[in-house]
């Protein structure tokens, strides 16, 4: 049976652990040779190391800062310079900073803003020339619940700005991308279970409210985005471009 992501080059950007590690496994098992990037660079080359020693094709850049143009530039020169195209760009690294409004200051918003808008606008500028000449790509960005509605008692006043920015952005992306074969999509996860979620959820409070905003009786798991970002990045949604995708368990509809 043909793999569903047989012969594509997929960039996947925060591949040190949580969703980008899921997907760069699970890409990697359909088919995808993978281009990887963290500022972790230790858990980032690890990752590689096992997507390898598992059958599949990875090569990882680390450490990557993607809140620069530079580093965005980097990893995009790094797939081309060893696959000679990009089929997908899956824009999932971000890093948010929390604090209630009164107390967040000019740094933690900045911070927000740059490495969880400002990457995925650098990252898909750098890709956007190789992505046309391809004449058939896909964009998909990471975006979040929290871009669509608010927590109470989480203090997210950046993440949820940069969030509903990246939703924004992506439908741009696929008005422009259009005529030139290039779709973008984002998604928009709730509460997964990942090193980033980690410290918040040992919290007795944090993870009553997270379990609030559930349905299905339990947070999601990294391979669980992993899979629809896979669907996103097949030929299988050849004809989906401009939406965001919510996978929350159906914390959406409390």
């Amino acid at each position: 049976m043909t793999r569903r992501l047989e012969g594509k080059v997929a960039v996947i950007t925060g591949t040190a652990g949580g969703q980008g590690a899921a997907a760069a496994e699970l890409f990697a098992r359909e088919g995808a040779m993978i281009v990887g990037c963290d500022v972790k660079a230790e858990e980032s080359a690890a990752v590689t190391q096992s997507v390898c020693a598992t059958g599949g094709t990875m090569v990882s850049l680390e450490p990557c800062d993607l809140s620069s143009a530079a580093g965005a530039q980097q990893v995009i020169d790094l797939a081309m310079a060893t696959f000679g195209r990009i089929d997908v760009l899956y824009n999932n690294a971000g890093r948010p900073a929390f604090a209630p409004v009164d107390v967040m200051t000019d740094e933690q918003w900045r911070f927000t803003m740059a490495n969880e808008l400002d990457s995925v606008f650098y990252t898909s500028r750098a890709a956007w020339p190789h992505l046309a000449a391809n004449g058939k790509a896909v964009i998909i960005n990471t975006a979040s619940l929290n871009g669509h509605r608010v927590v109470h008692g989480l203090p997210a006043a950046a993440h949820t700005s940069s969030k509903a920015a990246v939703s924004a952005l992506t439908r741009q992306l696929a008005i422009e991308g259009g005529p030139l074969g290039i779709r973008a999509v984002s998604i928009s996860p709730g509460i997964v279970l990942s090193p980033a979620t980690a410290a918040q959820l040992k919290d007795p409070e944090a993870r009553r409210v997270a379990y609030e905003h559930v349905v299905l009786g339990r947070l999601g798991e990294p391979m669980d985005v992993a899979h629809l970002a896979l669907f996103l990045a097949s030929d299988e949604a050849s004809w989906i471009t401009g939406v965001d995708y919510l996978i929350d368990g159906g914390g959406s509809m409390l």
